[in-house]
């Protein structure tokens, strides 16, 4: 572990598809998303709680349907509804925040699960996997949905590296301060 503080409760959310996914330059089918491997990989270096962001209504099996889904709930400002959501949000001090990058930020449902407590006060730290543009404007995305919360730089790693980014991973945790 790379953090032994003990003082600091970590909650670990992340969204992320498994199934059918672009990377490497064609679809694939993975038995774990990318994103949800970083997530992880985070909470045996830190430790912390993970929760996954589900929606209520799972998305289509097909890759590009899914993207279609996505596109036009990015273009109605969408909210899907959660399965769950975290019941004590405010015992938590830091929240690593994993998504995929899709159409340059985070998926809608990420919305949904910030906009479903109070972060004022907290630490967000957000993790973001793509198949090519990097955390894309989600940063910002973010910072406008948690005016109160503290922002610590993300990091973006590409899919199709997600198993062998250990190093990159544990670089980028030593170099923030909570």
């Amino acid at each position: 572990m790379i953090l032994p503080v003990t003082d600091i409760k970590i909650l670990i959310a992340y969204f992320s598809r498994r199934g059918k996914n672009y990377m490497d330059g064609k679809v694939v089918t993975l038995e774990v998303g990318n994103t949800e491997v970083l997530a992880h990989k985070i909470q045996q270096l830190m430790g912390g709680d993970l929760f996954e962001i589900r929606t209520l209504q799972e998305y289509p099996e097909e890759y590009i349907d899914t993207t279609r889904v996505a596109r036009n709930e990015l273009r109605t400002n969408a909210r899907p509804e959660l399965a769950e959501y975290v019941k004590n949000m405010e015992d938590y001090d830091v929240v690593y925040l994993g998504y995929p990058n899709w159409w340059g930020t985070f998926p809608m449902a990420v919305c949904t699960f910030l906009e479903s407590a109070d972060f004022s006060g907290k630490t967000i730290i957000p993790f973001c996997t793509h198949e090519g543009s990097g955390i894309g404007y989600s940063e910002q995305d973010l910072q406008k949905l948690c005016p109160g919360a503290k922002l610590i730089t993300g990091i973006a790693i590409r899919g199709g590296r997600v198993a062998s980014a250990d190093r990159q991973l544990e670089e980028w945790l030593q170099k923030m301060t909570l």
